[in-house]
């Protein structure tokens, strides 16, 4: 049972969730302990929101067994979709290897052809500025995965001005409206939308750990360590309704995995934007305040001795 009942026109065409589902953390933080027979994290977290983006495929090609698993995993959720990372190689080394798209676009079929792709989101790097060169690049791109619903991500604010907007109309790609740190020339937080598909990524701002070399660290830091302060979620769900009014589907993930911090800020935009779901036992137990009114899955017994007299 899908424990996201839409009732408003903008939830009706909201699909909201995290980066991801396999970290470590989240095993502690938000799912089952111990964990049920069969049990398995998509489809777990898949009674909880109604999109996931496949961050996987940006280090490489899924495979499509692989993908048909997922796509089963999700069955019993009619309305949920994926969306998925384009593979690092297209999008910051600039390969367009035929080989590579062919072997790309095969993993993602199963995905693509039982109508569970929301969004193919090209990441791309801060020094991919908008250019002569760099625009006829993202049209190679545009022609090589022809056929799916691409959503450009830019970390560098040129790609603002009339000339690159115009491009992503043309060529029929959605913008990827972002949140990160302020730094430099970034893409500040936006509400464009391009085409149909209106996309929201919500990285944190983790301003200290976004450019540290973490590589040689015993304990990664993770850049992405930030939890949403209510007074940012409500301008993003601002920008959220603005785009809503036009786009066909709107794809809000949230990219702040560590701790589970991404699924506090998410059932958290999920009251702002439409029912406010049914929140895990652990996470609640672990994020009272953010999460202060929300109910949990199971009752929760508030002291050891909650049935004595």
């Amino acid at each position: 049972m899908n424990d996201l009942p839409p009732s408003s026109p903008l939830f009706s065409n909201l699909r909201l969730g995290p980066a991801g589902w396999a970290y470590p953390s989240w095993d502690t933080h938000f799912y089952p302990s111990p964990k049920p027979r069969g049990f398995h994290p998509l489809s777990y977290l898949a009674r909880f929101f109604n999109t996931v983006e496949i961050n996987s495929s940006f280090h490489q090609a899924i495979k499509p067994e692989v993908a048909q698993v997922w796509v089963s995993l999700v069955a019993q959720q009619k309305d949920f979709l994926f969306t998925a990372k384009l593979a690092r190689c297209f999008t910051h080394e600039q390969k367009l290897d035929p080989a590579e798209v062919a072997l790309f676009r095969a993993g993602l079929a199963p995905i693509h052809q039982a109508r569970r792709l929301g969004a193919l989101v090209m990441q791309l790097p801060w020094s991919f500025r908008f250019t002569a060169e760099n625009r006829q690049y993202l049209i190679e791109l545009r022609k090589a995965f022809h056929g799916y619903p691409l959503v450009a991500e830019f970390a560098h604010e040129s790609w603002m001005l009339p000339e690159a907007l115009g491009t992503l109309i043309d060529y029929r790609i959605g913008f990827g409206n972002l949140d990160q740190p302020s730094y430099g020339r970034a893409m500040p937080p936006t509400s464009i939308l391009t085409n149909g598909i209106g996309y929201v990524r919500l990285n944190g701002r983790n301003y200290d750990n976004w450019f540290l070399d973490t590589s040689g660290l015993r304990e990664r830091k993770s850049r992405y360590d930030y939890l949403y302060p209510q007074a940012e979620l409500n301008d993003w769900a601002d920008r959220i309704e603005r785009i809503g009014q036009h786009a066909k589907q709107v794809f809000v993930v949230f990219n702040n995995e560590a701790n589970a911090q991404a699924l506090v800020n998410a059932f958290q935009m999920q009251a702002l934007l439409g029912p406010a779901g049914i929140v895990p036992k652990e996470l609640l137990r672990r994020y009272p305040e953010a999460l202060e009114g929300f109910r949990s899955t199971r009752p929760m017994q508030r002291s050891l001795f909650a049935d004595a007299a």
